[in-house]
């Protein structure tokens, strides 16, 4: 089982300073985890003071280390983690912001792929707790597929969510509906990949400790669309507290000119979302 035992947080100097550490006080705590604040840049009383104030009036009651450093944002904060072995790197952004976009499509989705670590993408930032009641995941079947569930399972727990939906992405093979033979035809194949989809959703869930289990309730969903946008667009149509998903793997020639899942959501970001890995 996947822990977060240490947790790290970037510390830009921005109008989201005070809420980003707020957030990552919250989950520290959740999880029980160090946190290490990062900042890129040199260091000073009088930043440290700023941040060391923050933390107090959270009253975070857990280890925490301040860590300054002078670079590029994702090399040093790619390379604090590798050396602090971080098992959870957590990213924020003002929505309303113009670069806000700019943000997301470059540093986070660079990080995403870069660092070991599991990543935390912050949409829903608040002083005040939002409790994640609903967390949604991705269940597409990949080499990934069954930690990605296993630690939103984790995750779940740690938050004291309600529900899980676990949404089976299932491809359209292009068949083509014209009489009541294609349709059932199309409607038989649905189900088959469906059934399926579930049997193999149900062992890995077979797996996981009850006490992860205990308390939630399990859904099992299968939506047909394109990958990526499918998943985002139910997770905003439920209003998920949180979307969990893996990084797909590019291949092919094409591959650096291709969107994946993960372009599509971060184009977006329907909701906070947690990368696993």
């Amino acid at each position: 089982m996947p822990k977060f035992n240490k947790i790290l947080v970037g510390a830009a100097f921005s109008p989201n300073l005070k809420v980003n550490i707020i957030q990552a006080c919250r989950f520290a705590t959740y999880f029980n985890a160090k946190l290490y604040v990062v900042h890129i840049g040199a260091s000073s009383n009088l930043k440290l003071e700023q941040l060391n104030e923050i933390v107090k009036n959270f009253e975070y009651k857990g280890q925490i280390e301040f860590i300054f450093k002078e670079g590029k944002p994702i090399e040093v904060l790619s390379d604090i983690c590798e050396e602090n072995k971080i098992d959870l790197l957590i990213l924020g952004a003002q929505q309303r912001e113009n670069i806000f976009k700019h943000y997301i499509g470059t540093v986070a989705k660079k990080l995403t792929r870069k660092v070991k670590c599991s990543v935390l993408l912050l949409r829903n930032q608040s002083k005040v707790e939002f409790v994640k009641k609903h967390i949604v995941i991705n269940g597409l079947e990949s080499e990934s597929s069954e930690n990605t569930i296993v630690t939103a399972f984790y995750t779940a727990k740690g938050l004291s969510s309600k529900k899980i939906t676990i949404v089976e992405e299932i491809a359209n093979e292009g068949l083509k509906v014209d009489d009541d033979r294609s349709l059932r035809k199309a409607t038989i194949n649905h189900e088959r990949k469906t059934h399926q989809e579930d049997l193999r959703i149900k062992k890995i869930i077979a797996n996981i400790p009850e006490k992860y289990q205990t308390g939630i309730e399990i859904k099992l969903q299968s939506i047909f669309g394109r990958s990526g946008y499918a998943i985002g667009h139910y997770a905003r149509v439920v209003r998920a507290d949180l979307l969990v998903m893996d990084i797909p793997k590019k291949s092919g020639i094409f591959k650096r000119f291709m969107m994946d899942d993960l372009d599509f959501i971060l184009s977006e970001l329907p909701t906070d979302v947690l990368i696993a890995k």
